[in-house]
């Protein structure tokens, strides 16, 4: 096996570009280490981006915030203005693995590793985020729910690495949430979980919103339904029950010895009504 430590994202490509055989990122190593320790994938080249400058940074703009593709979960949760402005994602980001774990995994390499059950995706696609992908052809944006196509694969094309995440501006009178389900309390994978990011008009109003699930299908995916049936509403009880039937009906899981196809149904209505109960409050709704 090759392992390569470039220095720039433009390395990061060319390397991408003309590496042969099983070429595999390594961000923080949190699943591809401990697939390639169970014998699982035997990659013929490793590239660290630890060691890229331009990814290990966490910068406030005009257009929210950019996140470094290898910035640590641990370094998102000590950054006071992004748990200020995006908790339930930041929260979403903390779940993930144990505090050692924290330290090296990243919020772009949960991604990429296209895990349906990703703490950090549903998350993020409720918050609308971005995808920064170079490659040898330039940058694109990509939109976080288009990169994951299946369970392991996504979307990105050879040669290409993702640099980093936009979360962006937030409104004022909203707020966001991340719920998941576990049959343990810590170092689990989500069984079902939900995200939900909202924005209050006046007397508490939603004016908009983004519903997101995770684990109850090949991907996480954007429940646009369930998003619509509590735009325009105070999140009223009847608000809610149309909320979880929308979800419930986006819902298509496996059925296996962690949860069954009725089970994480249901958890999947409560948890997108929680987790809207949550958000609602953090934008000022009462």
């Amino acid at each position: 096996m090759l392992y390569e430590s470039p220095q720039t994202t433009e390395d990061a490509v060319e390397l991408l570009s003309k590496s042969k055989g099983k070429v595999h990122v390594l961000a923080g190593g949190s699943d591809l280490l401990v697939r390639m320790k169970g014998g699982y994938i035997e990659p013929d080249v490793v590239i660290d981006i630890k060691r890229i400058k331009s990814m290990n940074t966490i910068k406030k703009t005009a257009d929210g915030f950019l996140i470094g593709a290898a910035v640590s979960c641990a370094r998102m949760a000590d950054h006071q203005a992004l748990c200020k402005a995006w908790p339930g994602v930041v929260e979403a980001a903390s779940l993930i693995g144990s505090d050692q774990i924290q330290g090296r995994c990243t919020m772009a390499g949960n991604m990429c590793n296209a895990s349906p059950a990703a703490d950090s995706v549903p998350a993020m696609i409720a918050a609308e985020a971005w995808a920064l992908v170079q490659g040898p052809r330039g940058e694109r944006w990509v939109l976080v729910e288009k990169i994951a196509k299946a369970p392991g694969v996504t979307t990105l094309r050879k040669g290409e690495v993702v640099e980093a995440i936009l979360l962006p501006p937030k409104y004022k009178k909203s707020g966001d949430a991340y719920l998941r389900f576990t049959p343990r309390t810590e170092m689990d994978i989500a069984v079902v979980s939900a995200a939900v990011n909202l924005t209050l008009g006046a007397k508490g109003v939603i004016t908009d919103a983004r519903v997101a699930l995770g684990a109850v299908g090949p991907k996480a995916m954007l429940v646009k339904p369930a998003a619509k049936a509590i735009v325009g509403t105070t999140l009223d009880d009847a608000a809610l029950a149309k909320l979880a039937a929308a979800a419930a009906a986006a819902c298509d899981p496996i059925d296996d010895k962690r949860g069954t196809i009725q089970f994480r149904t249901k958890v999947a209505q409560v948890l997108a009504k929680r987790a809207a109960k949550i958000a609602y409050q953090r934008a000022g709704g009462k």
